[in-house]
């Protein structure tokens, strides 16, 4: 069993003062409270730390592995407490954050350069993946926050929520969209359910959930076969494929924005309401954000706007 902390602390600043009244003085305690310490740890380590040679106190063998032991220690305990109260005033510190792999790859690496260009003491972890991954991880401590969809493609809540906050950040428009040149030659303002089922499709999920999802919300209907003609990694595989030519796919609009706006893609929309996807901030409910943590929030949402995401 360890020796109690406040004993160590104690033996501690002896040997640095070597002086048990220096010792007292720096703890803001009594000179016997501090013979009482040494002498308890003494007797628990069943070694003598100091000779006590007339009014110094030098240190024996055993005080000197036990300082070297215990310095190390001190030294970075003090540090990092240090960078804990920092981090309550000017930002600083590692701020350890998820998010989807797709905006987190299109978009996180210029938000984070952007804030350190106002705060270069913040340093910065961060984790992409989906909510199966993110969501324990912000469970376990392992992230201070995420932004996830907390929703699977068929609206079934990823995990149980009651333990976090969830609040809505920022919306992304859905799309089922193919290049210019395929549209001319396949779908040519025929938007009708008939028409589109029967064309090649790009998925990048192998269950097909994300094209089946967007049939059932526009047509309501999900039982259907698919001519997939290409299954890859990620939705920005999916616009490359859609660029070259190999048919439809779903993806969100503003990671194609340019694409969209000089009709290198072309969206496929149904008069009917929008497929919105919205993505929270995701932390544990009892958690009291620092301010590191809060000022980050607030330009992460700032950026996102300017990018022209519509943050709630």
């Amino acid at each position: 069993m360890l020796p109690d902390f406040n004993r160590l602390k104690v033996f501690y600043y002896i040997y640095l003062k070597k002086s048990s009244v220096a010792a007292a003085k720096e703890l803001h305690i009594t000179q016997s409270a501090v013979s009482q310490h040494l002498q308890k740890l003494e007797s628990e380590i069943n070694a003598p730390l100091f000779t006590r040679l007339h009014r110094r106190l030098v240190p024996t063998a055993a005080g000197d592995r036990l300082f070297r032991v215990l310095k190390p220690f001190m030294d970075e305990l003090e540090v990092g407490i240090g960078k804990i109260k920092k981090a309550q005033g000017a930002p600083s510190g590692l701020l350890r954050i998820g998010a989807p792999v797709e905006f987190g790859k299109e978009y996180m690496p210029g938000i984070i350069s952007s804030f350190r260009k106002k705060y270069p003491e913040v340093t910065f972890f961060l984790r992409l993946g989906d909510p199966a991954t993110l969501l324990p991880m912000v469970g376990d401590g392992e992230l201070d926050f995420s932004y996830m969809d907390v929703f699977s493609d068929d609206g079934q809540i990823y995990g149980e929520l009651s333990a976090y906050s969830v609040e809505p950040f920022f919306e992304e428009e859905v799309i089922l969209a193919c290049s210019r040149d395929y549209y001319d030659l396949n779908i040519s303002k025929d938007h009708s359910f008939k028409n589109i089922v029967t064309k090649e499709f790009i998925e990048y999920k192998l269950n097909a959930s994300a094209l089946l999802s967007w049939f059932k919300y526009h047509f309501g209907k999900s039982s259907i076969q698919l001519n997939i003609v290409l299954t890859v990694d990620s939705v920005q595989a999916v616009i490359s494929a859609i660029k070259h030519h190999l048919g439809l796919g779903v993806i969100v609009s503003h990671l194609a924005t340019e694409e969209i706006g000089n009709t290198t893609i072309m969206p496929v929309r149904i008069p009917s309401k929008k497929v919105i996807n919205k993505i929270s901030l995701i932390q544990l409910r009892d958690k009291i954000p620092n301010r590191t943590e809060k000022i980050f929030q607030i330009h992460f949402r700032n950026e996102i706007n300017l990018m022209g995401i519509s943050s709630l």
